[in-house]
């Protein structure tokens, strides 16, 4: 097979980097160069590290993203029996559905990358070349760039179809030159991406950004290939995706300066969350890949925001600035409040009848007043008749004369204009009852009625 004729073999699997969603290092695919490759990816580790200046882009609508972020991907392969690293030797492609920061246009970019390209309906946004570098067993926990070696340059292109849509994002292939160290069991080969978008700014309402400034989201995973518009471009070529090993492998992400870290959600459930063993105040996010027949995507995500100072200050400000306020505005507005109630309750009135009024206390009514007989009706009559709802005098220490007091108002509204039950009032007419029965011996010896009246202005 030629080398013309291999590449053409890659360029319809491009095509499916072109429908990701923006904000997302989504799914990855390595792909062999010949087909039916009989060795697999493992161990396999995505990673990236994360800082505050990661996030510190410029604020507003129009910055919705953080800078460019850099991902690792380290990866060793597993031979089957009985093959030997000369077997397999071939140059691999890598896939990613985003877009690798690099110098813009084609001009000194992989020519067959950009000429397959071209030939497809792509056109060549940026290019580049990509370190590649391996790590040999022994260094391994050393520290992030403890004993790494280089082996060489993986050119890459980040590409948009010509004539797409306004906005579209751009996709990106790598090229990886074969190395021996790649089929060793001493070593991991690794790739240093910087992308865009990997960090995205979650948007939300303007109260919680005051409350606790502007938040992110990041997602990192591998072997999300399957969206519904391309998948048939994927299926033409899905006998060059060379699959994950049951090794070891893992997504993780590390957040530097984890004092100031707030994580609002994790997903999924079966990622874990501990310090980092190697970096001093860092926490780590690590997600487990599983090897399955075919692409499975897997995919962490992380919803997060730094701040400044020993503690989220700013809800804290907030709500004590809110809290001060409330004792400061609280009597005044207690005090509008009563006002305000009472001039309603003297300027309106609610009542299905248009000459009764509002009544408080007990008013005996006059006919149970006729019933009273000096001499004749006893203590207990009286209660029967007006109600226990009085007040009591005794003389000591006898106890033989006491006296029952109800007291009552009623007010009575003038009305000025009625709308149904509602009425506007000028003023009340008010009555403050007050009637006293003396008792000597449990019967009644004197009763005596008072009644005093006044008008309430509408404005008092």
């Amino acid at each position: 097979m030629s080398a013309r004729s291999r590449e053409t073999i890659i360029v319809p699997v491009v095509a499916l980097l072109l429908c990701v969603l923006p904000g997302a290092a989504r799914g990855q695919a390595f792909i062999a160069l010949l087909p039916d490759p009989d060795f697999r990816i493992g161990p396999l580790f995505v990673s990236a590290s994360v800082k505050p200046v990661d996030v510190e882009a410029p604020k507003g609508p129009q910055a919705p993203q953080a800078a460019a972020l850099t991902v690792v991907v380290s990866w060793s392969l597993v031979l089957p029996p009985q093959r030997k690293a000369a077997d397999v030797a071939q140059d691999l492609y890598l896939m990613w559905p985003g877009e690798v920061v690099g110098t813009p246009g084609a001009a000194g970019a992989d020519p067959d990358l950009v000429h397959r390209l071209g030939e497809a309906g792509f056109s060549v946004k940026e290019s580049g070349q990509l370190h590649l570098l391996a790590r040999s067993r022994t260094d391994m926990g050393t520290g992030p760039s403890t004993g790494l070696v280089t082996l060489g340059e993986a050119p890459f292109v980040t590409f948009v179809r010509e004539g797409g849509p306004a906005g579209a994002r751009g996709a990106a292939l790598i090229r990886i030159p074969w190395k021996p160290e790649m089929a060793s069991l001493d070593w991991l080969v690794r790739l240093e991406i910087p992308l865009r978008e990997v960090i995205m700014a979650t948007r939300v309402s303007w109260i919680e950004e005051t409350f606790w400034g502007r938040r992110y989201v990041l997602t990192l995973g591998f072997g999300d290939v399957g969206y519904a518009s391309l998948y048939p471009l994927y299926f033409g070529a899905r006998n060059r995706v060379i699959q994950l090993a049951p090794d070891f492998s893992m997504v993780q992400v590390n957040f530097a300066d984890a004092s100031h870290l707030k994580i609002e959600e994790l997903i999924p459930a079966t990622a874990t969350r501990r310090l980092s063993e190697t970096r001093a105040d860092t926490e780590t996010f690590r997600l487990p890949l599983v090897a399955s027949e075919g692409l499975a995507p897997q995919q962490l995500k992380i919803r997060f925001a730094y701040f400044s100072g020993r503690l989220p200050w700013r809800p804290i400000l907030i709500s004590a600035l809110l809290l001060g306020l409330g004792n400061l505005t609280g009597p005044l507005f207690l005090a509008l409040g009563r006002r305000i109630a009472q001039t309603l309750r003297t300027r309106i009135h609610v009542e299905r009848s248009a000459k009764s009024g509002r009544q408080s206390g007990t008013i005996p009514p006059r006919d149970a007043l006729e019933k009273v007989r000096p001499g004749q009706t006893t203590y207990d009559e009286v209660l029967r008749l007006f109600g226990p709802q009085a007040e009591v005098h005794e003389r000591l220490p006898s106890g033989e004369t006491r006296t029952l007091v109800y007291r009552g108002q009623r007010m009575v509204p003038h009305r000025r204009r009625s709308f149904g039950w509602f009425a506007t009032v000028s003023h009340w007419d008010v009555e403050d009852h007050e009637i006293q029965i003396d008792f000597e011996r449990d019967l009644v010896r004197d009763i005596q009625a008072r009644i005093r009246r006044s008008q309430l202005g509408a404005r008092a």
